[in-house]
């Protein structure tokens, strides 16, 4: 009977598994990605037993890049991508081509020929997506500015990638001339922007208009679907339109959808199904490795994976400082750039199909992913440790820790934008303790030489909130415009200190309700505001 049910069999085998060595491995103080994986080896065509359906579980992991994807744009908008740019362009178009320049190295000295070098380097040059947004989103930082700046350069390298999945047919073909590949790099171009100027000109007005007119209906189960029919519907419109990837598509329509005063619950609605599939996907990872691989190539392996963990490691970090950035944001984005993932398997996919691929650079490739997949939350790891021994030593360049405040009764006011800098100001020139928090360097600086506290770091995160003195704290003012990203931090106030009086802001009436939900005392609106004051005024 399961060879009639091949998908509900390889989704069902695959959760069961995901689930027991997930749990195996939390308990061993491993990340539970390690269990995934090894769940996937566990059920995968190398090792006896059962065997699953490696091309079924290939695209069950696919929608798991989609919603993930999606969530991410529901976080990020086209004002935060384009701040990024400086340093996200230069930054990946340089860490791409020396990895490539790295890996086709490696190549030439297992003597693949020139082709088979080239993409067997281009693979290990392309970070995974869910690796790298479920280290961000695990450690808080996703919305911090070393979080865009790491997601801004990912949106370059799939960009990069689109580009390459075009190329490659052309370069491997018999014949190419240099005026079929500008033709087909002209298309290429001529695609993506088409793509962008409809999301930009039809999308921002219809998608955030239809998920309304849906959620007026009051069906919590409409809403979800019209939020994944959303998600996944521009994804694979995208991708079959404009020839795009699923993923970059999924993030454009995240982003449009940021414009709505939904967005807030269209991301909790899409999150469970979200990490399901994410966790499909590092079970469709293992499934696709040859162990063998260890044995008959060691050597290989290890420079394989020196290349993807360490050598772009060091790349992007060097990158990130030359372009006169903190050590610590460095760090963040070199971590999290640090392994291969979804776009690698496509590229060693279609390189085989082409006949200009060696297997063992396959099998190389796939296992380097595993491996740096494994490897990426150790790193991280270290990176923490850096941190708090750099503290220690009081190092003056490590301006990204947060230094405990010793206030006592004060009120914490966390973004220092518009609202929040004038708030802090008004506190500080009625003489009341105040904390601020912020993500911005420069900004917090700023109000430290002022003489002020200021603790530098996403207030999502309870360390941070502990830096700030959330158990001592009376108060706390969220001036975060971003009902997501303000929610976030509202409810872990609320958990580290169940007393405290939590104001925050909106800007719609959805916002009110879902703030408060999330544990605000009160949650001011500023029309609703403006009116209350102006009706005083006249009252009195």
């Amino acid at each position: 009977m399961l060879h009639h049910a091949p998908l509900i069999t390889t989704i069902a085998v695959g959760l069961v598994a995901a689930f027991i060595l997930g749990f195996i491995a939390q308990k061993l103080r491993l990340s539970p990605i390690v269990g995934y994986l090894t769940a996937g080896l566990v059920v995968g065509p190398y090792t006896p037993g059962y065997v699953g359906d490696v091309d079924l579980a290939t695209q069950l992991s696919e929608i798991g890049v989609i919603l993930l994807m999606f969530g991410v744009g529901l976080h990020f908008s086209f004002r935060e991508l384009l701040a990024v740019r400086k340093i996200a362009i230069p930054g990946a178009i340089a860490q791409m081509t020396f990895a490539t320049v790295l890996g086709t190295g490696l190549g030439f000295l297992m003597g693949w020929g020139t082709a088979g070098s080239l993409l067997f380097g281009l693979a290990l040059s392309v970070a995974s997506t869910v690796v790298l947004l479920r280290a961000l989103e695990e450690r808080q930082l996703l919305d911090t500015r070393a979080g865009h700046i790491a997601v801004g350069w990912l949106i370059v390298e799939d960009l990069a990638m689109v580009i390459a999945l075009v190329v490659v047919p052309v370069l491997a073909g018999d014949g190419a001339t240099g005026g079929e590949l500008f033709t087909e790099l002209a298309f290429t171009v001529l695609r993506v922007g088409g793509f962008v100027a409809l999301m930009w000109i039809v999308g921002r007005r219809v998608i955030p208009w239809t998920l309304a007119r849906v959620a007026d209906t009051g069906s919590r189960e409409l809403f979800t679907l019209g939020v994944l029919a959303i998600g996944l519907g521009v994804a694979v419109g995208a991708a079959w339109m404009f020839q795009v990837s699923f993923a970059l598509g999924a993030f454009f329509a995240g982003m449009i959808l940021r414009e709505s005063s939904l967005a807030h619950r269209a991301a909790e609605d899409s999150l469970p199904l979200r990490d399901a599939f994410a966790v499909l996907f590092f079970v469709a990872v293992g499934m696709l490795v040859d162990p063998s691989i260890i044995l008959r190539q060691p050597l290989a392996l290890i420079a394989t994976v020196a290349i993807i963990v360490g050598g772009k490691f060091i790349i992007a970090f060097g990158l990130v400082r030359a372009l006169k950035y903190s050590r610590s944001m460095a760090l963040v984005i070199a971590a999290s750039l640090a392994q291969i993932g979804e776009f690698s398997f496509i590229l060693v996919t279609l390189g085989a199909d082409l006949d200009v691929l060696h297997q063992d650079a396959r099998d190389l490739v796939l296992a380097g992913a595993i491996f740096s997949i494994i490897l990426n939350p150790l790193i991280f790891a270290w990176v923490s440790r850096y941190y708090a021994r750099k503290h220690e030593e009081n190092d003056p360049e490590e301006e990204a820790l947060p230094v405990a405040t010793t206030a006592q009764g004060h009120v914490i006011v966390v973004g220092y934008g518009r609202v929040g800098a004038r708030a802090a100001q008004a506190l500080w020139d009625q003489g009341v303790p105040t904390v601020v928090v912020d993500d911005d360097e420069d900004r917090v600086k700023a109000i430290r030489e002022d003489g002020h506290e200021a603790i530098l770091g996403n207030a999502a995160r309870g360390k941070v909130l502990r830096a700030a003195g959330i158990e001592s704290a009376r108060a706390v003012l969220v001036g975060v415009p971003d009902p997501l990203n303000a929610g976030a931090v509202v409810a872990k106030a609320r958990s580290l200190a169940p007393d405290a009086d939590i104001v925050a802001r909106g800007h719609r009436e959805p916002d009110v309700a879902y703030l408060e939900e999330q544990g605000a005392s009160h949650v001011l609106v500023g029309p609703h505001e403006v009116a209350d004051l102006m009706v005083t005024r006249v009252a009195d």
